[in-house]
């Protein structure tokens, strides 16, 4: 319950912010450029700090870590819900997004370390639970409260939350296992490693609004390039790395973390495109919307745990197929809908992709944790963590890419043809997911 506290709050608070956001646009007299900085700076701090926080963990404990991180996070949120101006709101979700970061880094680490091998997709699928329920109640939890109480209601509920969740960690996870005290962190890692991540993720993130071909968005994905293949050359010759390459030699721990990435990509294009088919295409209201959207996370939280259990007993690789490939045949359900869908068709549609979803990831997320050694659990924590995020940035840049191509040419059914194309593109990386996760071998 501690740790699921911890999943619950930060993935609401990622949900519950985007909601709201032309609230605090409109109350804080901005303009939609700075103000997409709250959303942006959050996801650039948690992308490129997650593998940091999860060596971290492996060299300092991860409940440390962990606790460390809820302070940070309620710290930032109590401070959030004081700001009154733009600039001063971007600073402190800076500093809610670190401990977020250390949150999202240490969790996984500390359920499978605590409980045994034969129990391990059960716990992760509970996390799993947690998470889908706060991205579920952030939007509706969000929109009463600003309406009730205004926008700094929406970061002051995490006060509460954080403290509560402070003193159950204190209580209830087990004190940490004593590290390998020759070990040490390896400071240039992990600046090449967040200056190649946070550059890859901030062109992904910008190019719709600067443009693919802008001498920007080059700069900052040429930058990319460098700082991670000099990272890579970096780790495989340092004494104490901060990514251990040799996690990868474990085909399952490098397929594990590929088609979480794949998974990601179609998660966050469904994420990203639907809303635009309801409101835009269909003339739904954003309450209306809401509602509909909501049957995806309702069904993966219902999903995950009952995946997550059956995978101790018959191992990964026939759930996270079969996940993948109900992903594949929702998705495809989804890029047939039309003008004329009627609302069942819709909830159809997004359920059964949820519900693939909700099969995969936490089988996927058991084996990728039970494929590395105890010493490095921080590391494939933080590895977990950052593929999930890096895979939302290309769903993202993908889907937006393919929406910008079609309003470009000014058509009249552009957001039909949009989303029939871009759920049709996806639909090929769930089908190419399902090779990956094939590919994997076995585990119990």
């Amino acid at each position: 319950m501690a740790v699921g506290i911890g999943s619950f709050a930060a993935s609401m608070v990622g949900s519950i912010v985007s909601t709201i956001l032309p609230v605090i646009q409109e109350n804080l007299q901005t303009d939609t450029a700075t103000i997409q900085w709250v959303m942006t700076v959050y996801l650039l701090i948690v992308s490129g700090l997650l593998l940091t926080f999860g060596r971290l963990a492996d060299l300092l404990g991860p409940k440390k870590v962990y606790i460390s991180g809820f302070f940070l996070f309620t710290t930032g949120s109590a401070l959030c819900g004081l700001a009154y101006t733009p600039g001063v709101l971007i600073a402190f979700r800076s500093l809610q997004a670190l401990g977020s970061a250390m949150l999202f880094a240490s969790s996984p680490a500390i359920l499978t370390t605590n409980f045994p091998p034969q129990q391990r997709g059960q716990v992760l699928g509970l996390q799993g639970t947690m998470t889908y329920l706060g991205l579920t109640a952030g939007p509706p939890i969000g929109g009463f409260l600003s309406q009730q109480f205004g926008w700094h209601s929406v970061f002051i509920i995490n006060v509460p939350v954080g403290l509560a969740a402070i003193l159950l960690s204190l209580y209830f996870i087990p004190a940490d296992r004593k590290a390998e005290k020759s070990e040490r962190f390896d400071p240039a890692g992990a600046l090449l490693f967040i200056g190649g991540l946070v550059s890859l993720l901030l062109a992904l993130n910008r190019a719709q609004e600067w443009g693919w071909s802008s001498l920007p968005i080059l700069t900052l994905l040429a930058a990319s390039i460098v700082l991670l293949v000099t990272f890579v050359l970096v780790e495989g010759r340092v004494r104490w790395p901060m990514l251990d390459l040799s996690l990868f030699h474990s085909r399952l721990f490098s397929a594990a973390t590929t088609s979480a990435l794949i998974n990601y990509i179609c998660v966050q294009t469904l994420a990203f495109l639907t809303p635009f088919y309801l409101i835009q295409g269909r003339g739904y209201t954003t309450e209306e919307a809401g509602l509909i959207l909501v049957a995806q996370p309702v069904v993966m939280a219902i999903a995950a745990p009952i995946s997550g259990a059956l995978s101790d007993r018959i191992g990964s690789r026939i759930l996270t197929v079969l996940g993948m490939l109900i992903l594949a045949g929702g998705l495809f359900l989804v890029s047939q809908l039309g003008p004329q869908s009627p609302v069942w068709m819709i909830l159809l549609a997004l359920a059964v992709s949820g519900s693939g979803t909700g099969i995969f990831i936490s089988p996927n997320s058991s084996a990728l944790m039970g494929s590395a050694p105890g010493n490095r659990q921080g590391i494939a924590s933080g590895m977990l963590a950052t593929a999930r995020n890096a895979g939302m940035a290309l769903g993202v840049g993908i889907s937006g890419a393919i929406l910008n191509s079609y309003q470009s040419k000014g058509s009249t059914d552009a957001i039909f043809g949009s989303t029939h194309t871009g759920f049709l593109v996806v639909m090929g990386f769930a089908l190419l997911g399902c090779v990956v996760a094939g590919v994997r071998g076995n585990s119990r």
